[in-house]
């Protein structure tokens, strides 16, 4: 289960949670311009977009979970187990392989706007990456400043939504995702008045009693209203440091727990990993499970003009800071 979101103060702001039991060994990636993207259908891209995000990285291709480009489009991919379909190869569109349309979008977009006109000629193909690495069911979070979207290809075709909330977790598809909004249009960060009865001398005893009914359970229709709520009331100062804290502490709303979420027989669900990308200025920070503090790689402290992968290895181990040693 995941969740991803959308963030605004000075700059912009985008990232996710990757909750999982297990972790497939996620690396900080940054793809520079001249490395060969090698597409299954349509052949290579030489000469693309920048990018950086978390990635697995198999055979030397990236193969990313969440990624910004340096044109300030960023994309994530999100489990959509049960719902998500894809096609066979078809004539007349662009075949993209289900693990190729992350860099098949970020490598040539600029804007939202370029994104959708892209969309309207792809088929999202059911080819694997290899037998080991099969098909991941997933829908897709696409933002840049402006506006989002959410990518769906299912059974009945490839569906397309604006995003007003900015906000992504897993299943049910997105139209139901937003309706269940409804349920929660009395939520408030003010403190309630008494409409229950005029008759009755009702008394707000406790702060935040404007937000009794929001959801805190993990479920990914829960952890979606939560994190909604959370990101459209949010506020912070415009500094960097300002936005990314509380940019953390937005997602950090639906972080996972070892133990609270049991998948299997002795394992567990947790939030493996947090991002937050400055899609403005190219950074990513991140923080783990095992190691709450904010890393940070900045894309443009590289030469991006090359053509190899430039890895980092995530930190893991919690950083405790000894004030009196």
């Amino acid at each position: 289960m995941c969740t991803a979101a959308t963030y605004k103060s000075k700059d912009f702001y985008f990232g996710r949670t990757l909750d999982y039991e297990f972790s497939y060994g996620d690396q900080i990636v940054i793809t520079p311009r001249n490395y060969s993207f090698h597409f299954r259908y349509i052949g290579d891209k030489k000469k693309h977009y920048a990018m950086i995000g978390m990635a697995h990285v198999a055979e030397n291709y990236p193969l990313y979970y969440d990624a910004m480009n340096e044109k300030g489009v960023a994309i994530a991919g999100l489990n959509f187990v049960g719902n998500a379909v894809y096609s066979e190869v078809q004539s007349d569109v662009e075949n993209i392989a289900q693990f190729e349309f992350i860099p098949w979008i970020l490598s040539q977009c600029a804007s939202l706007a370029e994104v959708r006109e892209l969309l309207d000629r792809i088929n999202i193909v059911n080819t694997p990456f290899s037998e080991q690495l099969p098909l991941a069911q997933l829908h897709w979070i696409i933002s840049d400043e402006n506006e989002s979207i959410t990518v769906e290809s299912m059974s009945h075709g490839l569906h397309i939504y604006d995003n007003p909330v900015g906000v992504l977790t897993n299943n049910p598809p997105f139209p139901q995702q937003m309706f269940q909004l409804n349920n929660y249009m009395h939520l408030s960060p003010k403190q309630p008045e008494n409409t229950f009865s005029e008759n009755l001398a009702l008394d707000a005893y406790s702060r935040g009693m404007g937000g009794i009914g929001l959801p805190g359970d993990l479920s990914s229709s829960s952890r979606f209203v939560r994190v909604a709520f959370t990101k459209i009331h949010a506020i912070s100062g415009e500094s960097e440091k300002e936005s990314v804290s509380q940019f953390f502490h937005i997602l950090g709303s639906v972080d996972q727990q070892r133990g609270c979420c049991e998948v299997a027989d002795g394992k567990y669900e947790i939030t493996l990993y947090t991002s937050c990308c400055n899609v403005t200025k190219g950074i990513y920070y991140y923080n783990t499970y095992e190691n709450h503090q904010i890393s940070a790689v900045d894309m443009y402290a590289e030469d991006l003009d090359g053509n190899n992968l430039i890895c980092y290895p995530v930190i893991q181990g919690e950083q405790i800071n000894y004030q009196n040693k």
